[in-house]
């Protein structure tokens, strides 16, 4: 007979298991941003070009032979491509993101000024995805054959549809159309109404698959029928039992979805004219500056990072079940 464990052992056991979680974790995160740096560098080589025109303001700045040498040893372009990648690594772990060739200012300051608007267009647009997608999840697998086929049907075609296409409908509807919504985005509440649907909708279309397959799994799972054979009320099984166990693979998948919203957000910003990170990102591959290029690809990397150790916290809150992992 196995000899029980005591309370004592037993917390030893929990603390260095969530130990070596969080050092995997860790770990995990250092690699991610290592390569996304690797990667990044090795990109922004094979631009093609020299980068010493680009500081000095491109190709049109008929730049002399002088000035792009004292350019090229002031940046370090004259080493060696190895040297200058760990010249690069090493500075990214101190923080330092670099100096922007346009505008002659530090990147970091720059990335973090346009980091607010970014980050509140793209929660925004995940909480409004959530709740489309809990609201369509839960009429079509409750309102009977005809709901579970339309609602289907709108799932696909929302996950389908592109930014692009979809900002430009939403600007012929809503400000050309009818006029009630501004087709720039202003400082005002008005403003960031559209470019939040254009984002919203694709996503509450995937999120809504995904929760309306699992809602299905639960609703048939032993612990529901044991629930509705207790007497609980058909809301009480749906909201406190099925929709608990069926949000649980879309909140997995809440971090990438928070990723893609800041990808998107390129396109979001540039065409409702949104000052953000995705307009800041598409101005400096356009100008070439490789330093904010370089700075907001990281942020990006940090912020879906922070995002993924969040939305795996929050599993861990819903399932207890995840504790014992």
């Amino acid at each position: 007979m196995a000899e029980p464990i005591g309370p004592r052992r037993a917390a030893l056991r929990t603390f260095v298991r969530v130990l070596g979680r969080v050092a995997a974790r860790l770990a995990g995160a250092v690699f991610v941003l290592w390569m996304v740096a690797t990667i990044t560098f090795l990109a922004v080589r094979l631009i093609p070009g020299d980068p010493a025109q680009a500081v000095l303001g491109g190709p049109g700045s008929q730049a002399s032979p002088e000035a792009l040498a004292m350019v090229s040893a002031e940046y370090g372009f004259d080493q060696p491509v190895i040297v200058q990648y760990f010249n690069q690594l090493g500075r990214l772990a101190t923080g330092d993101l670099g100096r922007s060739y346009a505008l002659n200012m530090d990147v970091g300051p720059l990335v973090l000024s346009q980091l607010g608007g970014t980050l509140l267009l793209a929660v925004l647009a995940l909480t409004l995805a959530w709740l489309l997608a809990l609201a369509l999840a839960t009429w079509s697998t409750r309102g009977g054959t005809i709901a579970a086929r339309v609602g289907s049907s709108l799932e696909i075609v929302a996950a389908a549809l592109p930014h692009f296409w979809l900002a430009t409908s939403l600007i012929v509807v809503f400000s050309i159309g009818l006029g009630v919504l501004p087709p720039i985005s202003t400082g005002g509440v008005a403003g960031i109404v559209l470019p939040v649907l254009t984002l919203a909708i694709p996503l509450a279309g995937f999120l809504g698959q995904i929760m309306r397959e699992s809602l299905l799994v639960a609703l048939e799972s032993p612990f529901v029928l044991s629930a509705s054979a207790r007497g609980e009320s058909e809301l009480g099984v749906l909201w406190i039992h099925a929709l608990r166990h069926a949000a649980l693979p879309a909140i997995s998948l809440s971090g990438w979805a928070f990723g893609s919203l800041i990808s998107g957000a390129v396109v979001v910003e540039t065409i409702f004219a949104r000052p953000g990170l995705g307009r800041t990102l598409l101005n400096a591959v356009t100008l070439r500056d490789v330093p904010v290029v370089i700075g907001v690809v990281m942020t990006v990397a940090v912020v879906y990072i922070l995002m993924t150790l969040l939305t795996d916290a929050a599993s861990h809150l819903v399932d207890p079940r995840l504790r014992l992992t």
